[in-house]
């Protein structure tokens, strides 16, 4: 990628594909007011929805193919679709806004910006799965964006979008904010629900799943914050509008959360195909003196790709073609002047010190891990260490309870597959060591 001036510009290739969408809102004054985000359409899906049969929400959003945008990308209306109806028990939805993912911070800025567009998208998505309860599960440190949420949530109580009997439709639904306690096995799911519930958050055994025994086993539907911020778009737009972005098997727009060796790190959202060369574009290009050496696609849990990959489409099926997934769209651009060795070092110590513990692949693969790479940066690594690190991850991937198992072995076998020469340098002493002694402690 070429050096960079102040006056940088991108091209009209990239420009063309920013689709503000989610975003459309986040620079208007005092957009966080209930008030500013009535005049700019809100609550308009709403009362829209409110005049469809539950059923044919589901039906419009499975036809708009939007795909879960935390990470797994499953499709949002195949996942509502899966609660049983005339079951007899309560249904409830709950939104994953536990972001900890290393490198995300799409969500964030979008409940700090936008918070009335999710709570639109609970109430429709409740709605639509006939559920009477919901939660936003909100990662413990985001105290700015839970108080403005919370904020948001009073005022729609305040106007009638929330409560009982919602603008005269004779459907009812209570709304909770819950600030979790900072942990990132909560972001998975089944330990978001158990620590919803007031346990400690693990992740459950499945089956059964969250669609028939999830909040206080019963019917439950889980989304993340990005997803359920779509559906008012999706009901107001249309199944058409909505699949005029993206490409075909990934429709939609996406936000991208663009970090590191970039000259304007921030949120881009484009339609879901763009590459990473148009996102550094946007981003003003890499940083001077410094060229693109590899970079996450989707937070540090989704394999490592390198500069042959600027070209590659990040949607669902294009991340899937060069062996690795889109994740969160948390890209994150380094550079010929990091080193690979220490940034997934630095990854293990963290799945490491985040591992709930409950499953022995991830509690003792993420222990002894850290501390092999931590050997090789002293200068004291062997070449079997290598060995011992891919058999590390072979034991890990597959073989626990929840995806964070499984996510800590891509920095570790995606860089050993694309730099093995830079962990052969530190093995064979032609870079001098980063480190000194053992390892102390936890990390």
């Amino acid at each position: 990628m070429a050096i960079n001036t102040a006056d940088y510009q991108p091209s009209r290739e990239s420009l063309a594909a920013l689709t503000p969408v989610l975003t459309k809102r986040w620079l208007s004054p005092d957009a966080w007011k209930i008030d500013v985000y009535e005049r700019l359409d809100g609550y308009t899906g709403l009362r829209k929805a409110l005049k469809s049969h539950p059923d044919d929400l589901i039906q419009l959003v499975k036809d708009s193919g939007l795909r879960g945008r935390g990470g797994a990308g499953f499709p949002t209306g195949m996942k509502w679709g899966f609660i049983p109806q005339n079951d007899g028990k309560p249904h409830y939805l709950v939104v994953n806004a536990d972001e900890g993912e290393p490198g995300t911070c799409k969500d964030l800025p979008l409940m700090m910006a936008d918070p009335h567009a999710l709570v639109e998208g609970v109430i429709i998505a409740s709605y639509a799965i006939r559920a009477n309860f919901a939660a936003i599960y909100i990662r413990g440190e985001a105290v700015h964006a839970a108080r403005r949420l919370r904020a948001a949530v009073e005022q729609a109580y305040a106007k009638g979008y929330l409560g009982a009997n919602i603008l005269g439709s004779g459907f009812s639904l209570d709304l909770v904010v819950h600030s979790g306690a900072g942990a990132y096995i909560c972001g998975e799911e089944t330990a978001l629900l158990d620590s919803l519930e007031g346990y400690r958050g693990q992740p459950r055994l499945r089956p059964p799943f969250p669609a028939t025994h999830g909040l206080y086993a019963s019917p439950t539907v889980v989304n993340n914050v990005e997803t359920i911020a779509s559906v008012p778009y999706i009901v107001l737009g249309g199944a058409a509008w909505f699949r005029s972005m993206g490409t075909e098997k990934s429709p939609g727009p996406k936000i991208y959360s663009i970090s590191g060796r970039v000259n304007h790190p921030g949120q881009f959202e484009c339609g879901l195909g763009v590459t990473l060369r148009q996102l550094i574009d946007l981003a003003g290009g890499m940083q001077p003196g410094h060229s693109l050496k590899f970079w996450t696609p989707g937070g540090s849990s989704t394999p490592m790709l390198t500069d042959e990959h600027l070209d590659t489409p990040m949607d669902f099926e294009g991340m899937m073609s060069v062996g690795t997934m889109l994740g969160t769209t948390a890209v994150q651009v380094f550079s010929d002047q990091d080193d690979i060795v220490y940034a997934t070092y630095r990854w293990i110590a963290f799945y490491h010190h985040e591992s709930c513990g409950k499953c022995t692949p991830c509690r003792e693969g993420n222990y002894w891990m850290v501390r092999i790479l931590h050997r090789i940066l002293a200068g004291q690594g062997t070449h079997q260490d290598l060995d011992t690190l891919l058999d590390a991850c072979d034991n890990l991937l597959g073989r626990s309870f929840c995806a964070l198992g499984d996510g800590a072995t891509s920095p570790v076998t995606s860089s050993i597959k694309y730099f093995k020469q830079d962990y052969l340098d530190y093995i064979e002493g032609r870079k001098a060591p980063m480190f000194h002694g053992e390892l102390v402690g936890a990390h």
